[in-house]
């Protein structure tokens, strides 16, 4: 049976700019690489499926891993290791769209990581005071994370935890959205000159929601020029 989490949403490069990574690291996680005579095999896939679409599963995962790649190089070998053992352990084919790991099994996920090498810098819990926590990549994924039961059902892709841009697969096909009013069609509107409380009563959204949605698109627009 397929469920929301095996849909096909995005374009590589679609999902690779809802996420601000690189469309070549992104086809990298997904379908692995062959560097000359060394082959290696995808993160967030069990084998290469020669697609460039994205599930909205495989997105959220990627957005996981988007969490260490600012300050770190995603280490393949031990995180694929790493997510082949959570799937095995939980019992789940998307282990990081899961909500489970990152609540009600640490002690599961702290025995896995250790068991697949993961390098400290990559882990998802670690000890505090005799407790097991998210680590900072992870408590910040998991804080972009809306959850349905353990299912991930929507993801913030502005940076600022307290926007209400959001991107589910069931709203605007996957498009940001506040609200369930597009961001790119309220940028539009702007651009054409509407005045903000305007397109706030055009749409029956509140201002602050029209306020958070262009700056969000500004930002956008801003790290598309920078790129």
């Amino acid at each position: 049976m397929t469920t929301v989490l095996d849909r096909e949403m995005y374009s590589e490069a679609e999902a690779a700019r809802l996420l601000r990574i690189s469309q070549s690291t992104l086809h990298y996680w997904l379908e692995g690489a062959q560097v000359g005579d060394k082959s290696y095999k995808p993160i967030l896939r069990d084998q290469p499926r020669g697609t460039r679409t994205v599930t909205w599963a495989e997105f959220v995962e990627a957005g996981y891993l988007r969490e260490y790649r600012r300050t770190h190089k995603v280490a393949m070998a031990e995180l694929r290791k790493f997510v082949e053992l959570l799937r095995e352990k939980f019992g789940v084919p998307y282990p990081l769209a899961d909500r489970r790991p990152f609540v009600s099994g640490r002690d599961l996920v702290y025995d896995v990581q250790t068991a697949a090498g993961l390098g400290v810098d990559f882990w998802l819990v670690t000890v505090a005071d005799d407790q097991l926590m998210l680590t900072t990549p992870a408590d910040s994924f998991n804080r972009r994370i809306d959850w349905d039961d353990n299912t991930a059902v929507g993801y913030r892709p502005d940076a600022n935890p307290e926007s209400p841009v959001r991107v589910r697969p069931d709203t605007r096909f996957g498009k940001p959205s506040v609200n369930g009013v597009s961001t790119e069609v309220i940028a539009e509107q702007h651009d054409a000159g509407e005045e903000r409380d305007a397109i706030a009563e055009m749409y029956a959204l509140k201002r602050a929601d029209v306020d958070w949605a262009l700056a969000y698109e500004f930002s956008v627009r801003a790290a598309t020029r920078a790129a």
